[in-house]
């Protein structure tokens, strides 16, 4: 079997893999690249010496210039937070497209407050912007995962959910690399610190603009009773006529679930509250869905993403504005191209719980290596010396850190948002992908809130940090192996049935087998009976999608 093989659950049609899923993913996705550049150019940005000399900077004690670029960075996660949960709302009533919309038109509100800072008024302006900016991240980041999960055939669900990791990391490409070039061509003044302000405009304005376009999804519409409306949409997301066999058997499923929901649940707005409270299943999966977020962040990614600059590459003992872009910018580079052979070739074939474990182990002892060598050198006492050069336990430190990225980004960067976008059941999924995405921006805020206090106490040079960083990662690997299943080609409609599996290292062998002799029983009762989205819905809803 080749990397980039299709495994199926059941026998799907060619067409079902048409570029309009694709497309739709992708567009939904500019969500992301919404929240890559941020995490990107934001640390470089504050590192800028116009950014320093126009809000006077160099006046500040040490202590004090750590608190305020902490503040600025972490109240954007503190939006996000509560971005992601005012998602769930707008989710439920408004649907997944039209959610998207909105919250795009929040960032842009809040990213065009921060150019109207300058060093006379102050930073409340950026303060105010990224904080609205961060609800428009907070809530996209809950919608878009739960939309491509729910429009995308289970074989490559995987991959489509991964073009949102994608997306993040073509963002942060640019701003790991803009402040590079700024610095390099354009003069010290407003306007090159300003510039990558408003670059964020664009990925939003495409979010907004695109998503006019795109399908809402059809379980969405199917659990607000637009069956209509939702076959339509499901007949032009998969290409497919309303009485191809693909397309009953899919919505029968989907009915199927809507129906034992309504008996068990029900579809209200609170229902999925009460099901939390009543279930400990429930609750189980949502508290799952948020410890991957803090194993992620426990990581040491989001130390790294807003603080490689200033902070992290400075404590390997790398010097100089230009000479830290230009390894900031690699990093972005090498997250990239792992990035896109975790979406081709990984996600899918070798399995979620597989490439968090290998990447919890290979991640866990560069972290230590690297905290080992800034311990015996200290960087920190050199930090004055203008001829303090790197040495050549630095340069393997430096190299290190590059094969720390290439464990961590092709399993843990976006393997828990594809995990969280496929575990919930249809009828607790907004719910659920609101509480992953709050507990994503909460251990996101944690971590950027205080990395700049943690490398100035926990240890020589910080080398605390990395040994922290380290042990976080180690005992992920415990996490998964014990806790997590494996949901690699499984249907949304049994992912109830795979968590109810023990223990989960067998869950996704037996779930396989039982989708596919429930879909050969399917497609035996289906041959000879005629058997048709006439006859198991209302006949009128099929003839109008036919005519359309």
């Amino acid at each position: 079997m080749g990397l980039l093989t299709v495994v199926e659950d059941r026998p799907t049609p060619v067409q079902v893999y048409n570029w309009k899923v694709w497309a739709c993913a992708s567009i939904a996705s500019f969500a992301s690249c919404m929240i890559g550049y941020d995490s990107a150019f934001i640390g470089t940005t504050l590192s800028l010496p116009s950014f320093e000399k126009e809000f006077r900077f160099a006046e500040l004690s040490k202590s004090k210039l750590a608190l305020v670029e902490a503040n600025i960075v972490s109240v954007y996660q503190a939006g996000a937070f509560f971005g992601a949960l005012f998602a769930y709302i707008f989710n439920h009533f408004l649907g997944r497209k039209k959610s998207l919309i909105v919250f795009s038109l929040v960032f842009i509100l809040g990213a065009g407050l921060t150019l109207g800072a300058t060093g006379a008024r102050g930073l409340g302006l950026i303060y105010a912007g990224r904080v609205l900016g961060g609800v428009g991240v907070g809530g996209a980041s809950m919608c878009t995962p739960i939309y491509i999960s729910e429009i995308a055939p289970p074989a490559v669900r995987g991959r489509l959910v991964g073009i949102y990791e994608l997306g993040w990391q073509i963002g942060g490409l640019v701003g790991f690399w803009i402040n590079y070039g700024l610095s390099e061509h354009h003069p010290s003044n407003h306007s090159q610190w300003l510039i990558p302000f408003a670059v964020q405009l664009i990925p939003a304005g495409l979010l907004a603009i695109g998503s006019l376009w795109i399908r809402e999804s059809p379980r969405w519409l199917l659990s607000k009773g637009r069956r209509q409306e939702a076959l339509r949409n499901l007949c032009w997301i998969r290409n497919l006529d309303a009485q191809d066999l693909y397309i009953i058997e899919e919505v029968s499923f989907i009915d199927a679930t809507l129906e034992e929901q309504q008996s068990s649940i029900g579809l209200g707005f609170w229902k999925p509250f009460r099901a939390v409270g009543r279930s400990r299943k429930i609750l189980w999966r949502f508290m799952l869905g948020g410890l991957l977020f803090m194993w992620q962040n426990g990581s040491g990614i989001n130390a790294i993403n807003y603080y490689k600059g200033p902070t992290v590459f400075k404590s390997i003992g790398i010097r100089g504005t230009n000479t830290s872009f230009f390894t900031t910018g690699l990093f972005g580079v090498v997250k990239t191209v792992f990035t896109l052979v975790w979406l081709f070739c990984l996600i899918d074939n070798f399995g979620r719980r597989n490439l968090l474990m290998i990447g919890g182990l290979g991640g866990s002892i560069c972290m230590w290596i690297i905290g080992a060598y800034i311990y015996k050198s200290n960087p920190a006492a050199h930090a004055d010396d203008p001829n303090a050069k790197l040495s050549s336990g630095g340069i393997a430190a430096v190299f290190f850190f590059y094969l720390w990225t290439f464990f961590y980004t092709p399993t843990w960067n976006g393997t828990p948002w594809v995990l969280n976008a496929e575990m919930f059941d249809s009828n607790t999924r907004s719910l659920g992908q609101a509480s992953a995405s709050a507990n994503n921006w909460f251990w996101n805020f944690i971590i950027s809130r205080f990395t700049p206090q943690m490398f100035n106490t926990m240890g020589r040079s910080g080398c605390g940090v990395y040994f922290f960083f380290a042990s976080m990662m180690v005992v992920s690997i415990v996490f998964v192996y014990l806790l997590v299943p494996e949901t690699k080609g499984v249907p949304l409609e049994f992912m109830d049935r795979l968590f109810d599996i023990k223990p989960v290292q067998r869950a996704h062998s037996t779930v396989m087998a039982e989708v596919r002799a429930e879909e050969e029983s399917f497609r035996h009762d289906a041959e000879g009976a005629d058997l048709s989205v006439e006859k198991t819905k209302e006949a009128e809803y099929v003839e109008d999608v036919e005519k359309r």
